[in-house]
């Protein structure tokens, strides 16, 4: 285990100091200062360890704790320190979003700063990574593989409009609201849900219908899933080389013709209007 003593060689070493230049820099007396170091003083004076620390340019507590330097030095805002608390009170979920949310902004006032224009931003967020349209990891399902009657409800994030039945459309700054399902064995396996629009999926699916979605990434030929293709989102048949609307009216779409492909989940069921 690393010791007080551990930390002041290490950073008289990475220094290149010897006992001689420690000591006049310190203003430690050569052979106090030596005791020090060879540890045969069990208790320094506190005026020693700080003259120390002055010397090394660190902080006590690091020498003393080993906790890293903060060289940020920031002073928070109080709202700034009540968002922080706020976060904190957070689950894994919880935090996933509002890390999700706070990248983009960050890139989009980035973009902003590079010249690029709100008109173009459009074009400029959609040769991003689409990794980030939904919070990754999804959160655990805690009700997998429980033997016990499951009744009542639970919550579970439902994501407004962020799929298209029809022809697609870019998900962007999506922000999930918390919904209540029912917590029965048809739901159990999950993860978020979807709020269609478009008519691609009819007769069977319509727009507005909520989708119940498992998170994974790959599904099997003839399932139906979300998927996400140069960030434009869909809900399709997957068909192995291509995606496929249940409106015979609508073409399969060839996942060749597409640079970035991804399954973002497989479609379980849907919630039944009220």
């Amino acid at each position: 285990m690393e010791t007080y003593l551990d930390r002041i060689k290490k950073i008289k070493n990475e220094q290149k100091l010897t006992n001689d230049q420690l000591a006049e820099r310190s203003g430690i007396p050569l052979g106090t200062l030596s005791k020090i170091l060879a540890g045969m003083s069990d208790s320094p004076k506190l005026s020693s360890m700080i003259a120390l620390c002055g010397a090394l340019g660190c902080s006590l507590e690091y020498i003393v704790s080993g906790t890293p330097e903060n060289d940020h030095n920031y002073t928070l805002s109080l709202d700034e320190i009540a968002l922080i608390e706020d976060y904190r009170t957070l689950d894994s979920w919880g935090k996933s979003l509002v890390d999700t949310v706070l990248e983009k902004e960050v890139a989009r006032t980035a973009s902003l700063s590079d010249g690029v224009s709100e008109e173009a931003l459009p074009a400029h967020r959609e040769k991003q990574s689409v990794a980030r349209i939904l919070p990754t990891p999804m959160p655990v399902n805690r009700y997998a593989g429980e033997p016990t009657a499951r009744t009542g409800k639970r919550p579970i994030p439902l994501y407004d409009i962020p799929a298209s039945a029809g022809t697609g459309f870019y998900l962007d700054n999506a922000v999930a609201e918390t919904i209540k399902i029912p917590n029965n064995e048809k739901t159990a396996d999950a993860n978020y849900a979807l709020r269609i629009s478009g008519n691609s999926m009819e007769p069977k699916y319509h727009s507005g219908d909520t989708l119940l979605v498992q998170n994974t990434d790959s599904i099997e030929s003839g399932e139906l899933g979300i998927f996400t293709l140069d960030g434009d989102v869909y809900f399709k048949v997957y068909g192995g080389d291509r995606l496929i609307s249940l409106n015979p009216t609508y073409a399969p779409i060839l996942l060749k013709e597409y640079t970035s492909v991804q399954c973002r989940g497989r479609v379980i069921g849907r919630l039944k209007r009220k």
